[in-house]
């Protein structure tokens, strides 16, 4: 089956030397690029991560030092990963939890400007998740009917996941879905658009999950004393959150995104300033000085009158 594309669908795989986002490294990358009309391009590489890499994680992909010590670093290659990309959306198995952020988070360590804006995300595995609810792996025994050799192989996991969401597309391709709403449809189509809105389940604002759209849309908080608040209620009653983040242990694209937020914030408070009508001056008292209560005029009588001469007569 033929993705039905408006524009490039990279689908990408990383291996990394563990998975924390904020401090761990990519190894290894792989994408493959498919253009409208069929159109395949591939880019695949390992970098030297510029740190050792745990023996769980070499483990996991086969990766050790010894096979990348002398090798180009990703922020070498950065430029050469963004430039093949393009404007391309972006597609992969897990891809919106991880590789996602972690893709950007290098990029920012880089240097390279590298905007997701405007772009389509597929996660195939929330589609299998949703539907079927098992591993890459499964996946590909479930979905081709065949085994997946090489396994945690990037290149191996990146074509497999391009061939799972074929054959999800061909098997889904009429299959009701309801959702915890009861509303019942039609989900699996072969359209990245659609795909996009059914497989971002949490709606990530800044990919690592720190901060999520809710239903109206807003950007709320995932995560601690203020989770389930939206961002501009938190910087309305405490301000100092956003130092805090910009300055504790949060990916570098969190901390991004979440600039972008203040700064919005600040810019419409000072509109809301500006377009306030002036109010009435009030005259200057001074402090602490008690002020006098006005009383009605008391009529002149002729012992008023005897009493000033009496004062004044020399």
């Amino acid at each position: 089956m033929e993705l039905n594309l408006k524009r490039p669908l990279a689908f990408f795989d990383l291996e990394t030397t563990g998975v924390n986002i904020s401090t761990d490294k990519i190894v290894e990358l792989s994408i493959l690029k498919v253009s409208p009309g069929g159109k395949e391009e591939s880019l695949t590489f390992r970098v030297n991560p510029e740190r050792p890499i745990p023996a769980e994680s070499s483990f996991f992909h086969g990766i050790y030092d010894e096979d990348v010590k002398d090798l180009a670093t990703f922020k070498e290659r950065a430029k050469e990963v963004a430039d093949f990309i393009g404007d391309a959306d972006l597609a992969g198995y897990n891809s919106n939890k991880f590789d996602v952020p972690m893709l950007m988070e290098e990029f920012l360590r880089a240097g390279v400007d590298f905007s997701l804006d405007g772009r389509s995300f597929v996660d195939v595995q929330n589609i299998f998740h949703q539907m079927e609810q098992r591993t890459l792996k499964a996946a590909y025994r479930f979905y081709c009917d065949g085994n997946l050799d090489n396994a945690h192989n990037a290149e191996a996991d990146v074509r497999a996941t391009y061939d799972v969401l074929k054959a999800q597309l061909a098997k889904y391709a009429d299959v009701e879905f309801e959702d915890k709403q009861g509303v019942i449809t039609k989900p699996v189509v072969n359209d990245v658009e659609a795909l996009h809105q059914f497989t971002n389940l949490s709606k990530p604002v800044d990919f690592a999950g720190r901060m999520v759209y809710d239903e109206d849309g807003d950007a709320t908080i995932n995560f601690g004393k203020h989770k389930g608040r939206k961002v501009v209620d938190v910087f309305e009653i405490e301000p100092s959150y956003y130092a805090w983040m910009q300055n504790g242990d949060f990916p570098l694209y969190t901390k991004k995104v979440l600039e972008g937020l203040w700064n919005d914030f600040k810019n419409k408070k000072k509109e809301s300033r500006t377009n306030q009508p002036a109010q009435p001056s009030k005259p200057v008292q001074q402090a602490n000085r008690p002020q006098k209560k006005s009383e009605p005029g008391k009529p002149i009588t002729d012992a008023m009158l005897q009493g000033l001469q009496d004062k004044f007569k020399k």
